[in-house]
């Protein structure tokens, strides 16, 4: 009824417990094809693009500026492309294009339909530890790391050639577009952080349904980072030339 809504149309502000990312790469075809004409696909040698799962537990979301007890706890998982953009003054910025969203609490789904464009659904997440292992699952992924290990290898078959590299892929990335093809719009949403120091960790297993329909994708990286505030600015619109 109110389209201009879905433009996050004032700024918010959560705090991150931690945030897991793990980063896919996959021959870059796969997902030029997902993007709308305005963005471009951010490569590694011009042969890999990468997906990141993200999965963050956020703490007292609410418009910036109320308090936190007017704030909600919940558990996102995202699945976002990473991207280049153009803006309108010549500047190119380096940010995310949000493929689908998860979350365990039925009404951060409805809002976040609401208020943005981030494909939110919601779903039954378990969380759970053992010693150093911790493990995620719901009916649509599982995930399990072991956070205890210092000197962590990369994943087998990544593309990167060390962790310095990989790093660069790690975010954080503070921009998320999306492109309203009628209108020819860009919305433009930055991100602030603080404290963002990724620390790499060991993926024991995982498996994402969502995932399942790409070629020849393989884990590239993956960090956590804890203890995060963090906030975004009221969308930015502006037309796409």
């Amino acid at each position: 009824m109110f389209p201009g809504l879905k433009n996050h149309p004032f700024a918010v502000e959560a705090f991150f417990d931690y945030s897991i990312v793990l980063t896919f790469a996959l021959p870059k075809a796969q997902l030029q094809a997902l993007l709308p004409p305005c963005l471009e696909l951010d490569t590694l040698q011009d042969q890999y693009g990468f997906i990141a799962v993200a999965m963050v537990q956020t703490k007292h979301l609410r418009p910036k500026g109320f308090p936190k007890f007017m704030g909600n706890d919940f558990f996102l998982i995202g699945y976002r492309i990473f991207v280049k953009y153009t803006n309108s003054a010549g500047k190119r910025l380096r940010g995310l294009y949000i493929l689908k969203s998860e979350t365990d609490k039925k009404k951060m789904a409805y809002l976040g339909n609401f208020f943005t464009h981030y494909n939110y659904t919601s779903t039954r997440i378990k969380q759970s530890q053992s010693g150093s292992t911790s493990s995620f699952e719901s009916p649509d992924f599982k995930v399990f790391l072991d956070l205890a290990e210092d000197a962590v290898p990369l994943p087998a078959h990544s593309p990167f050639t060390d962790w310095k590299e990989a790093r660069r892929f790690a975010g954080p990335l503070p921009f998320t577009f999306q492109y309203n093809a009628k209108t020819k719009k860009v919305l433009i949403i930055e991100g602030l952080r603080e404290n963002w120091t990724p620390r790499p960790i060991k993926v024991m297993d995982y498996h994402f349904s969502f995932l399942t329909p790409f070629h020849h994708i393989v884990l590239a990286n993956a960090f956590i980072i804890n203890n995060i505030p963090y906030h975004w600015k009221k969308g930015k619109l502006e037309t796409w030339r």
